[in-house]
């Protein structure tokens, strides 16, 4: 096969895989049933003045399936950190002890599980976006290389079958998470 029509494969297989790491990271922050370090993933916090993220300033732990506790290294950090949790508007109420921030993640509604898996989905679906914008600029590429129709054609197909195992990927990454989500 032609060196040019392998490189454009290879960059768009790199180009789904980052769209599947991102969805993996995505989801890991939605939350399921249980409390996951995971849930504070995106809270920042301000470390002598620049914004770094909990997990880079404190030890987040799980001690039962419906607790956080937040370690800061220096205990000078704790009304930061607990600052930086109320700002992140994840819905948790912290309460800090004096050595640790104690968070209990209280059992989901509902309400608030089906509006998570609505979050999932839409992930899901940011993710196809970007596997169908890879298949689109392979495709593209491929158009521009001088080889004959055939091959063209050839890799094309090859593009489309390596979208198509990338969006089975993510349907079945969703459906693990969505039942992860709806299960009481």
């Amino acid at each position: 096969m032609n060196e040019e029509i392998e490189f454009i494969l290879d960059t768009a297989k790199e180009a789904m895989n980052n769209a599947i790491e991102h969805l993996e990271k995505e989801l890991r922050s939605i939350r399921a049933s249980k409390a996951t370090p995971a849930m504070l993933g995106t809270v920042m916090v301000d470390y002598y003045g620049s914004q770094t993220p909990l997990s880079q300033v404190a030890n987040v732990s799980t001690p039962d399936p419906r607790t956080l506790t937040i370690q800061p290294w220096e205990k000078s950090m704790l009304q930061t950190i607990e600052k930086a949790i109320m700002l992140a508007n994840l819905g948790f109420n912290p309460m800090n002890n004096g050595d640790v921030i104690m968070i209990n993640v209280p059992p989901l509604t509902e309400e608030r599980r089906i509006s998570l898996a609505k979050q999932a989905k839409a992930e899901a679906e940011h993710a196809k976006v970007g596997i169908r914008n890879a298949r689109k600029d392979a495709n593209n590429e491929i158009k521009k290389v001088d080889i004959s129709d055939d091959m063209k054609k050839i890799s094309e197909e090859e593009v489309q079958q390596l979208t198509d195992a990338f969006v089975k990927n993510i349907d079945d990454k969703f459906s693990i998470k969505e039942k992860e989500i709806m299960k009481v």
